[in-house]
């Protein structure tokens, strides 16, 4: 009963041979390019050693291969033809339609360039794109053959067995999971390194790691004012900066670049108290002032009317120059508002208390014209210090114009009718000390300093104080 058993089986295995069968055997030996393998039939079955390629030769005996019968008929040898590549190509096959059905990887290696893209060896052909070879343009394509790597499939044809596979995809994924546990662990106040990426007129976007890009706002780049972010940073520039703010859900970030360093404006009151002397730069000039940077962050205003005492500076440009170092005073703090006030001329002593002493109310002192105007002369009685001869302080005749009495250049003695330190103004008088008549009546009343009439007239144009 055992042998007949045992015959009935091996009967009924022997019938389901057939041509294209998937069966299993054991390799017994290597017959120069042959592999000859045990399949548990009439005869022994026979490979071509070219299909072991991914196996060492010296280590198949003994082996247990799939292999596809090709024929039942042996050959010259006596051994039935069997395929190990269309079995692996059947079985890989397999593991293709589970990877595409699964969305899940698949390895394989880059063995050869075509026309638009790979040849991609997963157990079976497929094709890879060059679109979809990497996650960035690829300047030397040649660099991935030979290279073993993960894929996606992409695309799949069981009846023509045509496969296309993606690296870009692959990649693209892996780094969206390590984005996200990157994100999980990104913490405010954190520092991290970046790249500026774009440059717009509200801040530069930064990217670090994993592909995060983070917007780096104009106010937070500096402490100090910034008009434009091309002031500070440019394209391609390598930038430690500080996160202000992360939301993991649209996986975008926030960063903070003055943040690095304690807000200047917060000790400001301590390091420069008002009446301190301070050295700066010129940073900015205007038609009101000018800027001094002492420190960065800290930028203050020179008000034009603390530039000097004497009051007769027209621009601050005739005083100051950008880039100028200067030396001073501080002498207001706005701290809320982030504001600092310097003064040039309290470096000096104030000459108007001075000067109410030295000419004194009813005194007579010499002077010379230095600016005609409407309603009057400007007279320079010392250097830097002049005072206004009102028109109706004049002359005790009507007159229209000062210049019907006066002219530029004019030396005369005029008397001091008023001096008002605080606002550094003092009145004059001429008609005080005797009544001038019209330089068409009398040019002899004052002093000639050389001028023609004719110099008189072509003179320069009247140029105002106040």
């Amino acid at each position: 009963m055992a042998r007949e058993e045992v015959s009935k089986l091996l009967e009924e295995k022997i019938s389901s041979f057939k041509p294209g069968s998937l069966i299993k055997g054991k390799v017994l030996r290597v017959a120069n390019e042959d592999v000859i393998i045990d399949i548990e039939y009439k005869s022994e079955g026979v490979a071509s050693i070219e299909e072991f390629k991914n196996s060492p030769v010296e280590n198949i005996e003994g082996m247990e291969v799939s292999v596809i019968v090709e024929s039942l008929d042996p050959d010259k040898s006596g051994l039935i033809p069997l395929s190990k590549e269309k079995a692996d190509i059947l079985l890989h096959w397999e593991n293709v339609e589970k990877a595409y059905e699964a969305d899940t990887p698949i390895t394989g290696t880059i063995f050869r360039a075509i026309k638009g893209g790979f040849r991609v060896d997963i157990g079976v052909l497929a094709f890879l794109p060059t679109s979809q070879a990497d996650v960035e343009p690829m300047s030397n394509p040649a660099k991935l053959l030979g290279t073993k790597a993960t894929f996606k499939i992409i695309k799949l044809d069981p009846l023509r067995k045509n496969v296309v596979v993606s690296r870009r995809k692959f990649i693209e994924e892996e780094m969206a999971v390590q984005k996200k546990e990157f994100l999980s662990k990104l913490q405010k106040n954190q520092l991290v390194t970046g790249v500026v990426r774009n440059i717009v007129d509200y801040g530069a976007f930064i990217e670090i790691d994993y592909g995060l890009v983070g917007l780096l706002h104009l106010n937070d780049m500096s402490w100090g004012k910034v008009s434009y972010p091309s002031q500070i940073l440019s394209m391609g520039q390598k930038i430690e900066v500080v996160v202000l703010d992360v939301d993991t859900e649209k996986q975008i970030a926030s960063f903070g670049l003055k943040q690095k360093t304690p807000n200047p404006w917060e000790s400001i009151e301590e390091k420069y108290p008002i009446g301190s002397t301070v050295e700066g730069k010129v940073v900015n000039i205007t038609d009101y002032g000018a800027f001094i940077k002492i420190e960065d962050g800290v930028e203050g205003l020179l008000h034009i009317s603390e530039l000097s005492w004497t009051g007769r500076v027209r621009r601050p440009s005739e005083i100051v120059a950008m880039g100028d170092p200067v030396t001073v005073k501080v002498i207001d703090i706005k701290k809320a508002e982030q504001k600092i006030s310097f003064s040039l001329r309290e470096l000096e002593a104030n000459p108007w208390p001075d000067i109410a002493n030295r000419f004194p109310v009813g005194s007579i002192v010499k002077g010379k014209v230095y600016n005609l105007t409407d309603f009057g002369a400007f007279v320079e009685i010392e250097k830097d210090i002049d005072g206004l001869l009102h028109i109706s302080n004049i002359t005790e005749e009507m007159i229209k114009h000062p210049s019907e009495v006066l002219r530029k250049g004019q030396k005369i003695e005029v008397m001091i009718l008023e001096i008002d330190p605080d606002n550094k103004r003092i009145s004059l008088g001429l008609k005080q000390l005797g009544n001038p008549r019209k330089k068409s009546d009398n040019r002899e009343y004052a002093e000639d300093d050389g001028m023609t009439e004719e110099d008189e007239e072509a003179g320069e144009p009247d140029e105002s104080n106040n």
